[in-house]
């Protein structure tokens, strides 16, 4: 069976990496406090490489963006922390026989640095980053590229688990997978059709996982 996993703010807390790696950014470079909202409010959602062009305007800095780049990338791996209980999950279903794999949108290097950092990569039968094949979710091509790289076809279903609406679980029900939604703290929206599986977090997302034989 086919387990794809998103990665940010699903198995790692992206978000309070991010905002430990602008705390100290914005303190290295003698910055204003409220730069910290600045940064934060810019990358949370997505961060590449032609994104710190405008930033490092914005900021008032004169560093190549490439530079400020390359920074981001090694503060933010060093900045993430996987949700607890999220490698010994991960280690337990793959003993059970499940082919797991990552399907995230974002950058080649960022992606594979955080996963590096934390562990997380020699758990994955296949990673697949949206920067490195040309897709994004919520596209088919990427959930395709993603059950290739475990050594699957979409044709034999599987499992989507993540935590956004619109590019996890809506993408994956188009490429026909079953859904599980990791909730970490939020509400499902009003007027969207529900995931196959709601939990609060990924340990329950893995226990739905490991008690499945569908």
């Amino acid at each position: 069976m086919l387990a794809l996993f998103d990665l940010d703010n699903t198995l790692i807390d992206r978000s309070a990496g991010l905002e430990q790696w602008a705390r100290r950014f914005v303190h290295s470079r003698s910055l204003p406090q409220e730069a910290e909202i600045v940064i934060c409010d810019w990358l949370r959602e997505r961060a590449h490489p032609e994104d710190f062009v405008d930033l490092g305007a914005t900021l008032g800095l004169i560093d190549d963006p490439s530079d400020l780049w390359h920074e981001y990338v090694d503060g933010v791996a060093r900045s993430v922390r996987c949700f607890p209980g999220t490698r010994e999950g991960l280690e337990a279903l793959r003993g059970t026989g499940w082919a797991i794999g990552i399907a995230t949108n974002g950058a080649g290097d960022i992606q594979r640095a955080k996963l590096a950092a934390t562990g997380l990569t020699p758990l994955f039968d296949g990673i697949c980053v949206s920067g490195e094949v040309g897709a994004r979710k919520p596209e088919r091509r990427l959930f395709e590229a993603a059950a290739t790289e475990c050594g699957a076809s979409l044709s034999a279903g599987g499992w989507m688990i993540g935590d956004n609406p619109e590019t996890d679980m809506g993408g994956a029900r188009a490429a026909g997978l079953r859904t599980l939604w990791v909730a970490n703290g939020r509400e499902w929206a009003d007027g969207l059709r529900k995931p196959d599986v709601m939990v609060p977090g990924i340990v329950e997302a893995i226990e739905v996982l490991r008690g499945t034989t569908v």
